[in-house]
């Protein structure tokens, strides 16, 4: 009975682990915040128990747990193997507050020091300025379609759409309700395997803004460099949920972004939207009060209560990428990944396939099919029995998809090529 009393709560609660971020002490580090999200909200100071992370920092070397699967999956993906240790860490009592961020109230000094902290990782990764609000959001990507045109055009504004996928495809069709739209270019009748070259789009110089897909989740295609509206005026938007901090971007470029956090940045829940400043404020009358940017920039994202922990777990992330060195590093380890697998499917005399044009491939997400079809769903299911998952493609192209986001270590995509070559050398 006496050992039992001195037990704590997180003893019960938290598994044995060598998870480091148990082994010690958390120690408050006071830092100070002060950022812009749009241009009436007012600069204030915050102490955050958070460690500041600078994108010069020494890069991390990726590790993976003997417990856990190579999970290839195209979203919900993959998290920072240190993401979710501190995470769990954390779980029961948030750096000595006394709750989970679970439990917090969003409008707390403490979920305002989560989320200001994040919003202000993410400027760093970006480059954002302070002509772009940052908004955490809700409704996934998918309602975006309708927010955009809804709030940065008017219903009988022209609208150009450059279709290379399933979810351009999707967003156009969305659009159809709220502006007039024109498909300026389409890949369908080439099965979504390339990305026209921008002399080849047909722009309509009338057009309130040019929308893309920024990689195509889907398909695996992705933009190398991105288009120039032909509008003086016109606004690039682009749906970057698939590569979204994958790489560097010039986020000036751009009107808007949006994306959905859980390919490359958090758990589903949440979807982060850049927006410049001057787009903000001119929503069509019957857009929802949910869908309304204006709404969201004025309260800093907390107009009614956000995906909390799904926001505390993008930014992790967003500090481990900082530790890794920023988006640079991030990038060259991701092409490193997507040389070896997609060198091993080139080199492999037919046996595997890839149906993308080699100069769009994308680095996230790569499909690709078996000479001989009937033996995909073998390659799958020994796939499995070596703890490599969701490897089966999409259920409207079929064969087989690999996502190697950012968290996906290198370690599993050679497992997966060595794989691949033994399953090669027993059925070719």
């Amino acid at each position: 009975m006496a050992a039992s009393m001195t037990t704590s709560p997180q003893t019960h609660l938290l598994p044995q682990t060598n998870n480091p971020f148990l082994n010690k002490p958390i120690t408050p580090l006071t830092s100070t915040i002060s950022l812009r999200t749009n241009p009436t909200f007012k600069p204030i100071s915050i102490k955050c128990s958070a460690t500041t992370h600078q994108a010069q920092a020494q890069p991390q070397t990726q590790t993976h747990s003997s417990d856990r699967v190579f999970n290839f999956a195209a979203g919900p993906a993959t998290l920072p193997e240190n993401v979710l240790l501190k995470a769990q860490s954390e779980l029961y009592n948030w750096r000595g507050s006394g709750m989970s961020v679970m439990e917090m109230s969003h409008r707390g000094k403490e979920f305002l020091s989560i989320i200001q902290k994040a919003e202000s990782d993410l400027r760093t990764l970006l480059n954002i300025s302070s002509e772009y609000s940052v908004l955490f959001l809700q409704g996934g990507a998918t309602t975006q379609f309708a927010a955009v045109p809804l709030n940065i055009c008017k219903p009988d504004d022209a609208v150009d759409y450059v279709v290379t996928g399933s979810w351009s495809d999707k967003a156009v069709k969305e659009g159809q309700k709220y502006c007039k739209p024109s498909v300026i270019w389409s890949g369908k009748s080439e099965k979504y395997t390339k990305i026209p070259s921008f002399d080849e789009l047909k722009q309509n110089p009338e057009a309130r803004f040019l929308h893309i897909c920024a990689n195509e989740t889907i398909h695996g295609v992705e933009y190398k460099n991105y288009p120039t509206p032909s509008n003086q005026n016109g606004i690039l938007v682009a749906d970057m949920s698939s590569n979204f901090c994958s790489k560097p971007v010039d986020v000036s470029k751009f009107g808007l972004i949006y994306a959905g956090a859980q390919k490359n940045v958090g758990p589903s829940g949440v979807t982060i939207v850049i927006v410049r400043n001057d787009l903000i404020g001119n929503a069509q009358d019957l857009t929802p009060v949910m869908l309304d940017y204006k709404i969201h920039a004025e309260n800093n994202s907390l107009y009614n209560t956000p995906p909390c922990y799904g926001i505390y777990m993008c930014g992790l992330v967003f500090e481990d990428l900082l530790e890794q060195g920023g988006l640079v590093e991030v990038e060259k380890k991701n092409k490193k990944k997507a040389e070896i697998l997609y060198n091993a499917i080139d080199e492999s005399n037919g046996f595997f396939k890839c149906p993308v044009e080699k100069s769009v491939r994308s680095l996230m997400n790569v499909p690709f099919t078996l000479e001989k079809s009937e033996l995909e769903g073998e390659f799958i299911k020994e796939a499995a029995k070596e703890n490599m998952v969701q490897l089966k493609g999409h259920r409207s192209v079929g064969g087989m998809r690999a996502s190697i986001y950012n968290a996906m270590p290198l370690a599993g995509v050679e497992k997966l090529v060595a794989f691949m070559k033994n399953f090669q050398a027993k059925h070719a």
